[in-house]
């Protein structure tokens, strides 16, 4: 997800300061990792040299200037653009679990017992996530059920692998 997009959809319901952006994000989709200012000022910086926004006003009261910033139609075109392409699905192909399987079984560890303490990490993070669920508004509801399913579908791989190690085991160590 770019940051730079979601500035500028943010700012489509109107013009807003750095700071008020950084607000927005992180109420609606910083929880796990809020937004840097740092951050937040170079994505303006960009946007506003890619002509995607544009100054509204400077302020200053009592302090460093506040800059106000709006979108253009370049980036409301691109915001629109961005919001009607399909992401591209995340296959996991040849994810850091199954290397991890294969490297305890390569070195002689115990691929049983890191899928053991995998399961527990996915289960003590799905219970994280269904306590944050039950007491969330709808969207945090959202967010939760999209990686609780993800966890979900990585609990079932772990079993898998877990039920075919020794076959595994024999593949990798011949």
């Amino acid at each position: 997800m770019s940051i730079g997009q979601v500035f500028l959809g943010l700012l489509e319901s109107g013009p807003r300061h750095g700071y008020d952006l950084k607000r927005a994000y992180d109420d609606r989709f910083g929880h796990v990792r809020p937004l840097h200012y740092g951050q937040v000022y170079a994505t303006l910086s960009r946007l506003l040299k890619d002509g995607f926004v544009e100054l509204d006003g400077v302020e200053q009261v009592d302090g460093p200037e506040r800059k106000r910033y709006a979108v253009t139609s370049a980036g409301v075109t691109d915001v629109d653009r961005w919001l009607s392409t399909a992401e591209k699905p995340e296959l996991y192909l040849q994810n850091t679990l199954y290397t991890k399987v294969v490297l305890a079984l390569l070195s002689g560890r115990s691929a049983a017992d890191l899928l053991d303490v995998q399961r527990a990490e996915h289960l003590r993070h799905m219970r994280e996530l269904t306590r944050r669920k039950a007491s969330g508004d709808l969207a945090d509801q959202l967010v939760c059920d999209h990686a609780l399913f993800h966890l979900e579908a990585d609990l079932r791989w772990l079993e898998l692998t877990a039920a075919r190690l020794d076959e595994l085991t024999k593949r990798v160590l011949t």
